[in-house]
């Protein structure tokens, strides 16, 4: 139900071109991408493998499919079930406040609307798995010397994408301020002789 929300809601964001064409709306696509391709591998090693079963691909990389009831680092995984609908309802109300986001992006801050979209796939693809499941699947399972980092999904890949994005935006946008300051300064000073 609520993935028929967001749906209906993305299709009357689409009936909006001028707000499309001018915002950081214009990168939906990418979350569209995005989550497929979240969906899709989840579906693939779901169907495929058996809970818990693991594939060695490379020396420091494993497929594996376990599931999170939790969140990031399997945090709050062991509480009695009350999580999976307080991170289900976080990441519907982020999901809403990154589509907000991006519609007030304008077109020429390109990274920030890219991050907006990579960070609402991955939000909506965990939001996904949360609704149906009551956890999340993850399967990428890397490792080196015996430890292994916490397995993860193509959209929490995304989530972090987005939020590396977001912090060189930031920098971008910071040089790109003290240029403008600069300039502006110049010119302040040119017309008070």
């Amino acid at each position: 139900m609520l993935v028929i929300a967001y749906l209906i809601l993305l299709y009357e964001i689409f009936l909006l071109k001028n707000l499309f064409n001018e915002t950081g709306l214009r990168w939906l696509w990418i979350t569209l991408l995005f989550l497929i391709l979240d969906q899709v591998s989840k579906y693939c090693v779901a169907s495929t493998f058996d809970y818990r079963e693991t594939l060695n691909v490379l020396p420091f990389f494993n497929l594996t499919y376990v599931h999170n009831p939790g969140a990031a680092f399997s945090f709050l995984a062991d509480q009695g079930g009350w999580q999976r609908w307080f991170f289900t309802a976080i990441a519907s109300i982020a999901s809403i406040i990154f589509i907000v986001w991006m519609a007030k992006t304008p077109k020429q801050q390109r990274l920030l609307g890219i991050a907006f979209s990579l960070i609402l796939s991955g939000a909506v693809g965990n939001l996904i798995d949360r609704a149906l499941f009551g956890y999340v699947i993850d399967f990428l399972d890397f490792h080196w010397a015996g430890s292994h980092f916490a397995a993860f999904n193509v959209a929490d890949s995304a989530i972090f994408m987005g939020a590396a994005l977001m912090i060189l935006e930031s920098f971008i946008n910071k040089e790109s301020d003290k240029e403008d300051n600069k300039e502006s300064d110049k010119n302040n000073k040119n017309s008070n002789k």
